[in-house]
This record gives C-alpha cells, sequence and structure tokens, in this order.
C-alpha cells in the first residue's frame, strides 16, 4: 500500500519520499515502483517522459531526519496498533507543529494513534483502496478529536489530486473495509458449500455487478493473510459472527497460499500478479 501511495502521489507531481527501515526495503519499494511504471508504459498507459517525470519526484531514504522538512505525512505500516503509535510519536517529535499527520490503517482506532502525539486535531485516516494507483478513491477518517480545518485541508489537497474523498467517522473497517470484508467472506462460505466454483462466482459478480474483480481474486490480491487479519479484528471489534473469518481462509493462509504475493490463493498469477490459469484445485 505504501508502495501505491508513493507511486500515485508521485505522479501527481508531488515530490515524494519513501522512509524505509532498512537501506534494502528503500531499494526494493523503489524497484517495486519502477517495474509498475514499465508495466504501465508497456500497455500504453503512460509516456517514457511521464514515467522520468514521476520517478523524479520520488525518493526512497531510511534518514528519518527528512521528517523535518516534510509538508504531509502518510503512515501506511502494517496493522499493528503499537507499530503505528511509535511511528506516530518520532512523526510528532520530528514533524513541524502544523503538519498534518495521517494513517492508512484500515481497521485500527485512529483516536488511540492520535492519541500518541501532542496534535490530535491534525491526525486524520487517508484510507486508499487496493490497487491504489488506478481507483481514485480515499476514505478521509475523523479521529475524536480531528479538526474541521484538518479535513478541509485534507479534501482540498485530495480535489488538487483529482482523486474522490469520502468523509467518514471513526468505526472499524470504515466503509469500504467493512462492507468488502463481508462480501469476500460470503464468497468463500459460497465455495466451501460447493455452490459454484470459485471461478464461477468471480464471474457472476464482474459481469451482473460490473465489479473489476470478483471477491475472490480482491482477496487473492490484497493478500489472504491481510484479509484474514481485517476479518478477524472486525469479529473482535463488533462481536458478531457475520465477521467470523471462514474456515477455508484459515487453512490457506496457514497453508502459506497468500494470493497474489506468493503466487497461489484461489487463482494462480505470474511475477507481474498476471492471472496464469483458472482457479486451483480445492479439495
Amino acid at each position: 500500500m505504501g508502495q501505491g501511495i508513493a507511486e500515485l502521489l508521485s505522479s501527481k507531481g508531488l515530490e515524494t519520499t519513501l522512509l524505509e527501515q532498512t537501506n534494502e526495503l528503500a531499494q526494493q519499494a523503489y524497484h517495486h515502483i519502477e517495474m509498475s511504471l514499465d508495466k504501465k508504459l508497456s500497455k500504453w498507459g503512460i509516456t517514457a517522459a511521464e514515467k522520468k517525470s514521476t520517478l523524479s519526484r520520488l525518493h526512497a531514504t531510511i534518514d528519518r531526519e527528512v521528517l523535518r522538512d516534510a509538508d504531509f505525512v502518510i503512515e501506511s505500516v502494517y496493522e499493528d496498533l503499537e507499530a503505528k503509535k511509535q511511528i506516530f510519536d518520532l512523526c510528532d517529535q520530528l514533524c513541524r507543529q502544523e503538519v498534518v499527520l495521517a494513517s492508512n490503517t484500515s481497521t485500527l482506532s485512529l483516536t488511540e494513534i492520535a492519541a500518541t502525539t501532542r496534535r490530535p486535531d491534525k491526525v486524520i485516516g487517508l484510507h486508499f483502496v487496493h490497487p491504489v494507483p488506478r481507483i481514485p478513491l480515499v476514505e478521509v477518517v475523523r479521529g475524536l478529536k480531528t479538526s474541521q480545518q484538518t479535513v478541509d485541508t485534507v479534501i482540498s489537497l485530495l480535489s488538487e489530486l483529482e482523486l474522490e474523498g469520502v468523509e467518514v467517522y471513526e468505526s472499524p473497517g470504515f466503509v469500504t473495509t467493512r462492507l468488502i470484508i463481508l462480501l469476500i467472506n460470503e464468497a468463500l462460505y459460497t465455495l466451501m458449500e460447493g455452490v459454484a466454483s470459485a471461478e464461477d462466482i468471480d464471474r457472476a459478480m464482474k459481469i451482473g455487478y460490473q465489479f473489476h474483480a470478483g471477491p475472490l481474486e480482491m482477496a487473492d490480491r490484497f493478500g489472504l493473510d491481510s484479509v484474514l487479519a481485517a476479518s478477524e479484528r472486525l469479529f473482535r471489534e463488533f462481536g458478531d459472527t457475520k465477521f467470523r473469518p471462514a474456515s477455508l481462509l484459515k487453512k490457506m493462509v496457514r497453508a502459506g497460499h497468500l494470493g497474489v504475493k506468493t503466487g497461489e490463493g484461489f487463482f494462480r498469477y505470474d511475477e507481474d500478479g498476471d492471472r496464469i490459469d483458472n482457479e486451483v484445485g480445492r479439495s
């Protein structure tokens, strides 16, 4: 997600810096974004000049001091509350007081994250939707103390970037994650019950409801481990059995079949994340 956000922002004309934990991760992030741009270039989605311009605005580093010069910060680490708290504490110490701090969390409490800082009024959620460079939607999430000025600043920025901001109040999963997890989970139960194959479940939703990808392919692209983690958090937060993850999802994660990131989930994928055959056989 962080790489997708960085690619999107740099392609929209913003000087963008990816702050990573190690030099190896920083180099990998830059390389993956370059490969993403090359893929678009090969399909005539962008020009060589646009690729060069985007990369000229993109920087990857491990130097935390870059936060002192940041005009806007978007955190996008894995969904662990303590890890996010540590990052927001660091940003609060190094960033100028007027700088807005945003989190790309999808299921954690923004208010609890904001309480780590001395500027809870300037902490906001910006939940991007995967795949970030292709989906022009961002959920703008208010925490308990997020100010209207912060919301207005973010909405204005998104408008300049030609992104659609949808305002929501803090709630586990917000709108997009909460609803898509339910859809994916029900698709899993439909598959487990033998109602239809994975291919036909996805085909029905793509053709019948004009989804760009079916729910099972979406799960593969999100990462089945990420889907499982989100399902379990929503189940804990709401205590409603409708969020209880299907046993098939747990089985696949335990087997290491995580979707695109491992090349195999409900379907198989090549190194570029493209489908290479139909569904994987399941017993």
